[in-house]
């Protein structure tokens, strides 16, 4: 488990960069001669499509395709200077951990063939927000510092659970934490205290701590749940390599971190 939770950064817009333009006009002379009258004004030439369309990205959002990102949707809506922001522990794969998951994923495909395994794994600690730009360094720096005293612990995640986002737009198959949710709840209180001096969206009132495993587009609760987490359930505890019945990690010590921007 890697030492530090991350916050997460998704950027909308570039920075604002316009600037004001401030016009002159010059003033005739006191005592000038009468000048001549003023040629008609030349035509104007027209402007290639080529350069008409040079800097159509520079002014206008991002296009929402979601074939591009995998079928995923926008939860909301562009805007320039926003950043998408989440704070997230990452949990570090081992192998066990890949091998109990291909045991599982083709199980629940079984029942959700569009199901697509995870590329990275994490618990959050905190809600998609969106965070000004000028806001990131102060955000990071006040999550440094609420998260300085906290010692390490450890945590087991051993129940297989279906999770939705709020939009239920996509579903997750996710491992539960079982052992360790009182530490991620002292957590998110730390977290929550950064969200209020900055006017965001606290976390849920009643988490429920997980890794995700696979997601797909989409509401699939009335397929997964029900007789198929009742099988991935019974294929988690007795499918393992080593015969083992949960999934354990270490969370050493906490920092914020910036990752980055995102697509």
């Amino acid at each position: 488990m890697s030492a530090a939770p991350l916050v997460g950064y998704s950027s909308s817009s570039s920075e604002d960069e316009d600037e004001a333009k401030a016009g002159a006009q010059a003033q005739p002379g006191a005592g000038s001669c009468p000048r001549a009258q003023s040629p008609l004004p030349s035509q104007r030439l027209p402007v290639p499509d080529s350069v008409l369309h040079m800097f159509l990205g520079t002014e206008e959002g991002p296009e929402d395709d979601s074939a591009k990102h995998g079928g995923r949707v926008r939860t909301f809506p562009h805007e320039r200077g926003n950043w998408a922001t989440h704070v997230y522990v990452p949990y570090e794969a081992k192998e066990e951990f890949l091998d109990l998951l291909d045991m599982l994923l083709p199980r629940a495909q079984t029942y959700v063939p569009r199901l697509v395994r995870m590329e990275a794994f994490h618990l959050s600690l905190s809600q998609s927000v969106v965070l000004r730009h000028h806001w990131i360094l102060p955000f990071v720096q006040a999550l440094k510092d609420r998260m300085a005293s906290f010692q390490g612990f450890f945590f087991i995640a051993n129940r297989v659970k279906i999770y939705t986002n709020q939009e239920k737009t996509r579903t997750f198959v996710g491992l539960e934490v079982t052992s360790g949710h009182a530490q991620f709840l002292d957590l998110v209180s730390e977290v929550d205290r950064v969200m209020e001096e900055f006017d965001l969206t606290t976390f849920y009132q009643d988490p429920s701590f997980h890794i995700s495993l696979a997601w797909c587009v989409g509401d699939a609760r009335l397929q997964l749940e029900g007789q198929c987490l009742r099988e991935l359930q019974v294929n988690y505890r007795y499918g393992s390599t080593e015969g083992a019945e949960r999934v354990t990690g270490c969370v050493p010590g906490v920092a914020g971190e910036l990752t980055g921007p995102e697509g």
